[in-house]
């Protein structure tokens, strides 16, 4: 018999290393969030917005679909083999685009980075609630989300100076080899399975009557089925589809209107940065305060963000001030959405529950790549970044409006609790 605590403090080291291999994952993307856009404008010569934004919609069918797949395949597979192969499919990424003679191997190599943060972030995500236990549940989550976001920052800004003296693609394909490789022998060589975590706490839970969801009940319940989860899944598919406009047509928005390299690096930097460092507090105010009231407000502040952006008409005072309030909408949103969708689920379920919620929350890369590329097409690009403001705003108003309940918050406290565990799991 063995003995398993569940904490932050008890599991410092483990849930240390992870932090740091989120933002490594998060590193992966931000070395596209400055140049890859104009990368497919000036060196391809691509002129419609929604060809280039053909990229994130890969990208973001790719990771919704794994995410969805990583859910089930958690518990049968384990955590650790996910993040490695996570890792493992991120291989071909660096050759596709460096080497690409054209813009489709632009788009497979998105379809493996799509797929790889999909393994990699979600086990990232999971690993650390298992080690957290349910009363730092929304702490961990700020902690991760905020490491994984202030990962593509620093890497969104480093491309956006670097490609000022070097060619854009030799950046992003070096840089990604390296994060690459990195990445991968941490996880081989130091991440342990968090499996023991989670039949401990199934364990001391009083309600642990019900059996384990299939995938099919699951994706039902979190799309329609359990009011918080569906206003969860709604808010998620939103809040990323105002990401994948901050990610595709911002940086062609503030081009088209003089900005230089520098300054779109800088715009495209803060907004993730402004959301990663914000989460190191919100996190915690949603174990707190409730899910609910964070969630609403922050939908209703990215919507004022993009309005804002809208306005400014391109001027670079004006966007930087939309990214930096965009940034915190986005911190009060996304770890605590996350947090919200594990309330309301059993230990047990929460594998599954967190990839049907990041299935819809990743599917808003590839509706907001369409929709806001051909709107940008079809009616200009102020007038799609309207559009999605609207939208968001009625996301916020819909959370607002949905009867919500905290779940497992305040539920016993799991800091320094020892719980005896009979089964053994895969531990490496």
């Amino acid at each position: 018999m063995t003995s398993v605590q569940l904490g932050l403090r008890a599991n410092a080291r483990q849930f240390g290393l992870l932090v740091a291999l989120n933002g490594l994952v998060g590193a992966m993307v931000g070395l596209e969030r400055s140049v890859l856009p104009l990368v497919g404008e000036r060196d391809f010569g691509l002129a419609s917005r929604a060809a280039i934004l053909t990229f994130i919609v890969a990208f973001g069918f790719s990771k919704a679909l794994t995410n969805l797949a990583a859910g089930g395949l958690a518990d049968r597979v384990g955590r650790r083999r996910l993040l490695i192969a996570g890792w493992m499919l991120a291989l071909p990424v660096p050759l596709l685009i460096g080497l690409g003679p054209n813009w489709g191997f632009i788009v497979a190599a998105n379809l493996f980075l799509g797929a790889s943060q999909g393994l990699a972030w979600s086990m990232t995500v999971v690993m650390k609630i298992d080690l957290a236990g349910p009363r730092q549940r929304g702490l961990a989550l700020g902690l991760n989300e905020s490491a994984g976001y202030v990962g593509v920052g620093v890497a969104a800004f480093a491309t956006g100076v670097l490609a000022a003296s070097i060619a854009p693609r030799t950046v992003v394909w070096v840089g990604a080899a390296l994060i690459v490789a990195l990445g991968t022998v941490l996880s081989v060589a130091l991440v342990r399975d968090t499996g023991r975590q989670v039949i401990a706490e199934q364990a001391g839970r009083t309600d642990a009557g019900r059996a384990r969801t299939t995938l099919r009940a699951a994706l039902l319940r979190g799309t329609l089925g359990h009011p918080v989860l569906r206003a969860c899944s709604q808010a998620g598919l939103v809040n990323n589809l105002n990401d994948a406009l901050a990610w595709g047509l911002i940086p062609l928005f503030l081009a088209a209107n003089g900005a230089r390299l520098s300054e779109i690096g800088i715009v495209a930097a803060i907004y993730p940065v402004v959301w990663g460092v914000g989460q190191l507090l919100t996190g915690w105010m949603s174990d707190h305060t409730g899910r609910k009231p964070l969630i609403s407000a922050g939908m209703l502040l990215q919507a004022a963000a993009l309005a804002l952006l809208a306005a400014g008409g391109g001027d670079f005072a004006f966007s930087l001030t939309a990214a930096v309030t965009l940034g915190v909408g986005t911190a009060l949103v996304y770890p605590t959405l996350i947090a919200a969708v594990s309330d309301v689920v059993q230990p047990v379920e929460r594998a599954l529950a967190v990839g049907v919620y990041r299935f819809w929350r990743d599917f808003g890369f590839v509706v907001g790549a369409l929709l806001t590329g051909v709107a940008a097409d079809a009616l200009g690009v102020t007038e799609a970044i309207a559009l999605v403001a609207a939208l968001t705003a009625a996301s916020g108003l819909l959370v607002l409006g949905t009867a919500w309940s905290e779940g497992a918050i305040g539920g016993t406290d799991d800091r320094h609790r020892h719980v005896p565990v009979v089964q053994s799991t895969r531990a490496r």
